[in-house]
């Protein structure tokens, strides 16, 4: 889930407000921030024939032609900062996915460089050429709803996808479509706790300081490391900010090694970005934690090089995820073309790649670039066409 650059320090209000509400549910934890499992349709909302608030898999997404219409549409996703290859892979899906739609007459991406103003700017402007659906992962948290309020108010269908705005789904946009973060927290840090055998030091790597959605998954590591005494969270009062970048990661964990010394398990929420980290104990010629996060190609091609060397390196992940675009497209356009959709808003996670377990080994694509997210949701074709 994923940013490079922070010009944060212009965003403190933002980051004020999305810590916030975090704390108060927020983000999705399979009923807040997503009106709850056994909500429906928003009758009352301006978006009556899309259900709001349920909870599945991704075999729950449907093909976008049912909802494709057959009037001209203008479709824009408003990303919060396009720094990594996570949110390239995210914006390729968008784009392999509204090409499916012969209806769709423009695809309108922007980049907000982790800039509030810019992504305030960014969505208005699409609203001012006339996109019809716009997909927002929104960084920037609650400073963006009453911007996203108001194109909803001119018949814009919205929908924010990992990172809650806050506001309320199938009222204030379309619906708020994500994986169910607190438990992606704590189905990593079972794992890892389990695999360091229920003992030592543990650390969460988060996104960038503030993060709405990195403060989620902070939640539920803390709700598994509650249950064992013999397990300390070294950062007991947040996650370590990574700013969701390879080299500043590599930094921050060198930081960290050398002010804790023995490091026992991480947990983090980039896969792509752990790498960094492990280049950091491979460096200081440190034994490797275990380590979970979520499904990179290089994160799991070092383990299958670093393992026989430090036995004690174990790894797990669970899906990038990146396919929840799908589904939050599939909402937008069902909205604005008034079709019936009633696919999850929150999607239930599960380990995928478990190199203690050999019938899940950590799966690597040497054919692949280092970066490729295997689960995105993207073909290989496509996967080798975004790393040209």
């Amino acid at each position: 889930m994923h940013i490079k650059k922070r010009a944060v320090a212009a965003t403190g209000v933002a980051a004020a407000m999305a810590m916030a509400l975090s704390a108060c549910g927020g983000l999705s934890t399979g009923s807040a921030g997503s009106g709850g499992s056994g909500a429906s349709a928003g009758a009352d909302g301006p978006w009556p024939t899309v259900k709001v608030g349920g909870v599945g898999v991704q075999a729950d997404i449907q093909d976008i032609s049912k909802f494709c219409g057959t009037k001209p549409i203008k479709v824009g996703y408003a990303d919060g900062n396009n720094n990594n290859t996570w949110r390239k892979a995210t914006i390729a899906l968008f784009k392999a996915q509204a090409a499916k739609c012969k209806n769709i007459t423009q695809v309108v991406v922007t980049d907000a460089q982790n800039n509030t103003q810019k992504a305030i700017s960014d969505i208005n402007s699409m609203v001012a050429q006339g996109v019809n659906v716009i997909v927002t992962f929104g960084d920037a948290g609650q400073a963006l709803l009453p911007t996203i309020q108001k194109a909803n108010a001119a018949g814009v269908a919205v929908v924010p996808i990992v990172s809650s705005i806050g506001g309320t789904p199938g009222k204030d946009y379309v619906d708020f479509v994500s994986e169910n973060v607190e438990s992606y927290g704590k189905n990593l840090a079972d794992w890892t706790v389990k695999a360091m055998h229920g003992k030592g030091n543990l650390i969460m790597l988060g996104g960038v300081a503030g993060s709405a959605y990195s403060q989620t998954v902070y939640e539920g590591v803390k709700k598994a490391v509650a249950q064992h005494s013999g397990v300390r969270l070294l950062n007991a009062d947040g996650y370590v900010a990574t700013d969701w970048d390879v080299s500043k990661t590599q930094q921050v964990v060198a930081g960290l090694i050398t002010k804790y010394g023995k490091i026992d398990g991480i947990v983090s929420d980039f896969g792509g970005g752990s790498v960094g980290g492990i280049r950091a104990f491979i460096a200081a010629d440190k034994p490797l934690p275990v380590w979970s996060a979520n499904d990179s190609n290089e994160f799991a091609s070092l383990w299958y090089q670093y393992h026989k060397r430090y036995p004690s390196y174990q790894i797990a992940t669970e899906s990038s995820r990146n396919w929840v675009v799908e589904a939050a497209l599939n909402k937008g356009l069902a909205a604005y073309n008034g079709i019936t959709d009633t696919e999850p808003s929150t999607y239930n996670l599960e380990i995928i790649e478990d190199s203690t377990n050999p019938k899940m080994m950590p799966k690597y694509d040497k054919s692949l670039p280092a970066d490729a997210i295997l689960s995105s949701g993207l073909t290989i074709e496509q996967i080798k066409a975004l790393y040209k």
